[in-house]
């Protein structure tokens, strides 16, 4: 071993020894503060998320007052006897309107923060983010030819929704196979490049279709920036599942994803079959996002504002880092898509700019601390 690379040899054995007192059946020191002390983190993002869908509720062009709304949420609980003190329109604003647009966007939220996080552990990559496997490229390619081809937004988000999930699965099933062509089982780099490859290739097409019908360039547009305020009840209902699925999937790997922060080397000789639990990982992240992008739009930097966040306040562990981007980034997502439709009302932001505004200073921060190798 030369002397330059004993530092580094012996901080991965220095991580590796940490790692393995922190797995199952081993030692862990002072198990009670460290409980208490997650407790406590889980409790405020609780409570972000709780303020946060409390504002989305109650704040809006109209407005309906504190009282009224509980009052009305009450009148719907059996065996209260509360009657609502809410007109047939105004509680149409409220369940048909504000509440399945704060729960999509706490869904849409909790993807891409937990993708995210995913994406960065599986290729120990702080700037990876959900569209880093060519998710938003494909996605945005097949909601184009949607628009373009199938009369605009008129034959109902079904047709975009369905475009852009078959898009963004095309995207990530050619980067699997580009990467693994090239050695991905081996090395991370490999997905990283392929993907690099396949939101090129996307995006040409796409560019190439609207050039072709330039007419339909506003809604296409308006789509790539993201959109929450046509969403109802039934694109709850369509993101759900595969939120459900996503989530779980990931919360079961999250001891892995520390494992896999070590290296494929030490990971492997941990007994962790790399490339199966990598596979695993893109999948159901990808599954997840791409389910998000077809029912919102592209809403960037949120993969990666939330999980570093997250990570500089409770720590690196992926055991936290992964529920806690789950709560953090509905939260997130919900005062985001606040801000977008009150800032300027009665006009609407698209929440991507609101999203970018915050995102692109912070991704600036993270790429300057960022040791990239």
């Amino acid at each position: 071993m030369s002397p330059a690379a004993a530092p580094e040899r012996r901080a991965s054995n220095t991580v590796l020894l940490a790692l393995r007192a922190r797995l199952p059946g081993a030692a862990v020191r002072s198990p009670g503060a460290s409980r208490r002390r997650s407790g406590l983190w889980f409790a405020a993002a609780g409570l972000f998320l709780l303020a946060a869908v409390v504002s989305g509720t109650f704040v809006g062009p109209v407005g309906l007052g504190v009282g009224a709304i509980l009052r009305d949420v009450a009148s719907h609980v059996p065996f209260l006897g509360v009657r609502s003190h809410l007109t047939p329109p105004e509680s149409a604003i409220l369940w048909q309107l504000r509440a399945p647009r704060v729960v999509l966007a706490c869904l849409v939220g909790a993807m891409l923060s937990s993708a995210g996080a995913t994406y960065q552990g599986v290729f120990r990559n702080p700037l990876a983010d959900p569209y880093l496997l060519g998710v938003a490229a494909g996605a945005g390619f097949g909601a184009t030819l949607a628009i373009v081809y199938g009369g605009g937004t008129a034959l109902g988000s079904d047709l975009l929704a369905l475009a852009a999930f078959a898009g963004g699965a095309v995207a990530v099933a050619l980067t699997y196979a580009i990467g693994r062509s090239a050695g991905a089982g081996r090395s991370a780099a490999a997905f990283v490049l392929a993907g690099v490859t396949v939101t090129s290739f996307f995006t040409a097409l796409q560019t190439f279709v609207q050039q072709q019908h330039a007419q339909s360039l506003q809604a296409v547009y308006s789509w790539i920036l993201g959109q929450l305020d046509t969403g109802g009840w039934h694109d709850v209902l369509v993101l759900l599942p595969y939120a459900a699925v996503s989530a779980v999937v990931l919360l079961l790997h999250r001891r892995l994803l520390d494992v896999l922060s070590l290296g494929d080397d030490e990971a492997a000789s941990l007994g962790v079959s790399v490339g199966r639990v990598r596979l695993v990982l893109v999948v159901a992240a990808t599954l997840g996002t791409a389910a998000a992008v077809a029912v919102s739009g592209l809403i960037g930097f949120l993969g990666v504002i939330v999980p570093h966040t997250v990570r500089l306040l409770a720590g690196g562990s992926y055991r936290l880092v992964l529920p806690l981007s789950i709560l953090v980034g509905a939260g997130f997502l919900v005062f985001a898509d606040l801000i977008a439709r009150t800032v300027l009302s009665p006009q609407e932001l698209p929440i991507g700019v609101v999203t970018a505004f915050f995102g692109a200073p912070f991704f600036a921060i993270v790429l300057r601390t960022s040791r990239l190798t």
